[in-house]
C-alpha cells in the first residue's frame, strides 16, 4: 500500500528529527567512550587553561587536547572498573583537590569583585617613591686595582703630581671590567662593593681620591669618587605589575583573616601560639 501525501510528510519529518538528534548531541561532545560522553565544555576548559599557562596555540594543539581527554576518560573508566574510586586514599585526594579548586575560585572571585582602583595603585607608588628617597645615594667611582701596596702608593704619588687617573688605570689596573674604561665603575649602590671598598668610598667627597691604598681580598685599590646621585625610582608603569601583585596579596591576606576570625573552631594555630609566647599576657 502506498502512503498518502500527508502520511509521507509526517514520516519524512520524523525521520529528519531522528537523524538530527545524534548530530545535536555530538555537537555538545567531543567523543563518547563506552557510552559516556566527553562534553565539549571540558575540552574548552582544558584548552583555555593550557593557553593561560603559556602553551602556544600551535597547529595540532586542539587535536592533542582531544586525544588527552579521551585517553583520560579511558584510563579513568578502567580505574573505576578496578574499584580504585572506592579506596580511602582516593577519596582523601579527591577531597583535597575539591577544596583546592573551591578556594582558588573563591579568591579569584573576590579579586574580580574587588578590583584595584587607579587611586590605590598611585598611592602605593607614591609611598614607594617616598621610601626610595630615604635610601642611600648611588656613587660613581673609579678605581685602580693592583696586587702590591708599594705599586698602589707609587700610582697615588703619580696622580698627586698631575698624572691622569683614567690613563694610569688603563695601563696598570688588574680589574678587567673597568680597566679599559679608565677604572670607571658607573653609578652603583655602595653596598654592591666589598666592605673595605664601600667604607672608603663613602668617606670621600666628590672629586676626592683615597690618600692611601685600600686593601681587599682582590688586592690594593686606589679609589676616586666622581659623582653621587639619588637612587633613581622606576616609573609608575614599570612598577605597576609589582604594585598590583603586592596590593592584591595584601587584600587577599585581609580577606583570609576575616574568614579566620569569624569561624568557630577549637583549633589553635601554631602562629597564634608563637605570638602568645613572644607577647605573653600580663
Amino acid at each position: 500500500m502506498f502512503m498518502t501525501q500527508h502520511s509521507l510528510f509526517r514520516f519524512m519529518l520524523a525521520l529528519a528529527m531522528a537523524s538530527s538528534l545524534p548530530l545535536a548531541v555530538q555537537a555538545q561532545n567531543i567523543a563518547i567512550v563506552n557510552g559516556k560522553p566527553i562534553p565539549k565544555t571540558r575540552f574548552e576548559a582544558l584548552l583555555k587553561q593550557l593557553k593561560a599557562q603559556g602553551q602556544p596555540d600551535v597547529p595540532g594543539l586542539e587535536a592533542q587536547v582531544r586525544d588527552e581527554l579521551v585517553m583520560r576518560e579511558m584510563f579513568a573508566q578502567e580505574a573505576e572498573r578496578q574499584g580504585l574510586a572506592a579506596m580511602p586514599e582516593f577519596k582523601a585526594q579527591m577531597e583535597m583537590a575539591r577544596q583546592g579548586i573551591l578556594i582558588s575560585n573563591m579568591f579569584a572571585e573576590y579579586q574580580k569583585k574587588h578590583p584595584l582602583a587607579d587611586a590605590d595603585i598611585n598611592a602605593e607608588y607614591e609611598r614607594f617613591k617616598a621610601e626610595s628617597k630615604s635610601r642611600s645615594a648611588q656613587y660613581r667611582a673609579r678605581h685602580i686595582l693592583v696586587e702590591k701596596e708599594d705599586e698602589a702608593k707609587s700610582l697615588i704619588e703619580q696622580i698627586n703630581k698631575g698624572g691622569k687617573f683614567d690613563e694610569l688605570a688603563k695601563k696598570n689596573s688588574k680589574d678587567p671590567g673597568s680597566k679599559d674604561k679608565g677604572g670607571d665603575l658607573d653609578f652603583a649602590d655602595p653596598t654592591a662593593y666589598v666592605p673595605e671598598f664601600s667604607a672608603a668610598l663613602m668617606k670621600l667627597k666628590k672629586g676626592e681620591m683615597t690618600p692611601s691604598p685600600v686593601k681587599s681580598d682582590f688586592g690594593y685599590h686606589i679609589i676616586k669618587l666622581e659623582d653621587t646621585r639619588e637612587t633613581p625610582v622606576p616609573s609608575l608603569e614599570g612598577m605597576r605589575p609589582q604594585i598590583v601583585q603586592r596590593l592584591n596579596q595584601q587584600r587577599l591576606g585581609k580577606f583570609r583573616e576575616e574568614i579566620r576570625t569569624k569561624t568557630k573552631t577549637d583549633y589553635v594555630f601554631s602562629f597564634d601560639k608563637d605570638k602568645a609566647a613572644v607577647n605573653p599576657k600580663p
